[in-house]
């Protein structure tokens, strides 16, 4: 039922927020990053996407988008289509079962991000938001040596998923540094020790479960 695979530019969009695609999708390389924009044009990252991570869901039930999608590195896509879905979910229904795992998946993973919103620190939440990030990345094969992983995120991209301003995020960042706890660069994040980055934050050990891979 693949159609075919769609290769991203750095800052391409897949799709935009409220709008309705025929499509879905599967993350084969990369990284992305989901986001809601308000009226005014302020933007709050919600999750970042990863190879196994699942796209366009609501596509399958005939809903508008309820955010946009952006190629945060060049990435590159599975394309299926969403009328294909219903048929594919009847015909196999243990692929059905793990798609409902996939989006409970990611609903925890949202969960920890509120906490993060409503009762971390900023130096816990940016802590939080590190070790997650390298988790990830080190379960898909994006990291490097040394819990190194080569990502370019902005202070203002922090900041739009840690509710934090620009300033507070670069001072934040800073005091990490001093502390030795995360070194983020605008190219390169490193965790020196994930314990110690793990036990700060108060995230809890990672999941050793791995994902179905659609």
């Amino acid at each position: 039922m693949k159609r075919g695979e769609r290769s991203l530019e750095r800052g391409q969009l897949l799709y935009a927020q409220g709008q309705r695609t025929g499509e879905m999708y599967t993350v084969l390389d990369g990284i992305l990053i989901r986001y809601r924009t308000l009226d005014d044009g302020r933007r709050q990252i919600v999750n970042f996407m990863f190879p196994g991570n699942l796209l366009g869901l609501q596509a399958a039930f005939d809903e508008p988008c309820g955010h946009s999608v952006e190629a945060l590195i060049p990435a590159r896509v599975c394309v299926f289509d969403r009328a294909d879905f219903q048929p594919l979910i009847a015909a196999h229904p243990r692929l059905g079962f793990d798609i409902v795992w996939m989006a409970a998946k990611e609903e925890t993973e949202l969960e920890q991000h509120i906490v993060s919103l409503g009762q971390r620190n900023a130096r816990e939440r940016v802590t939080a938001l590190a070790v997650w990030l390298l988790e990830r990345a080190i379960a898909t094969g994006l990291a490097e040596d040394g819990n190194r992983l080569a990502i370019p995120m902005t202070q203002v991209q922090i900041a739009d998923m840690m509710g934090l301003s620009p300033v507070h995020a670069n001072r934040t960042l800073q005091s990490l540094r001093r502390d030795d706890l995360v070194d983020w660069k605008p190219t390169l994040l490193v965790i020196p020790d994930m314990r110690r980055a793990i036990e700060f934050a108060r995230v809890g050990a990672p999941n050793p479960r791995k994902s179905p891979y659609i």
